[in-house]
């Protein structure tokens, strides 16, 4: 059976911190706050595979009060996300996922991000579509002062 599941993810931008997107370090001013590396991409990613298989979102499954996973790699998480996924007989399939900024160019990462990704998944990277848009300025992401990411995943199960 193939399901579908469809995630959100969006974060306030810090000074301080790296800015992580898709697994990959982006040289930027600011970065995202979080418990973990904050990587609103993969977070969106991962929610939208535990939807499919009608599983709790990502705060159920690595809650901000567990200090052991402070500051874990969201690759670790879609990683984690996958073996769930596999105790319910079920695989992903492919990846669609927008990150919403209006800042610092997203395109030259993509390959590294969809690499990463993908290699998490277990999945070939043509399996991953990663598109970056802005908010052309409107509301807190087109001030500059968030990024917000959506996906959508389907697996097969069963």
């Amino acid at each position: 059976m193939t399901r579908c599941g469809i995630g959100y993810d969006a974060h306030r931008l810090v000074a301080g911190r790296k800015l992580i997107l898709g697994g990959v370090e982006i040289p930027h001013s600011v970065g995202l706050e979080g418990h973990s590396d904050a990587d609103v991409l993969s977070h969106a990613i991962a929610d939208a595979l535990l939807g499919a298989i009608g599983e709790s979102d990502i705060g159920h499954h690595f809650p901000n009060t567990d200090e052991g996973i402070r500051g874990i790699s969201s690759i670790a998480i879609l990683e984690r996300v996958n073996a769930v996924l596999r105790t319910k007989l079920a695989r992903p399939t492919n990846v669609d996922a927008t990150l919403i900024a209006e800042a610092p160019k997203i395109a030259p990462h993509i390959p590294g991000m969809r690499e990463k990704i993908a290699r998490a998944l277990q999945l070939d990277p043509s399996r991953i579509s990663i598109k970056a848009t802005t908010n052309e300025g409107l509301g807190t992401i087109g001030r500059g002062e968030g990024m917000a990411a959506m996906a959508v995943a389907s697996v097969e199960q069963g």
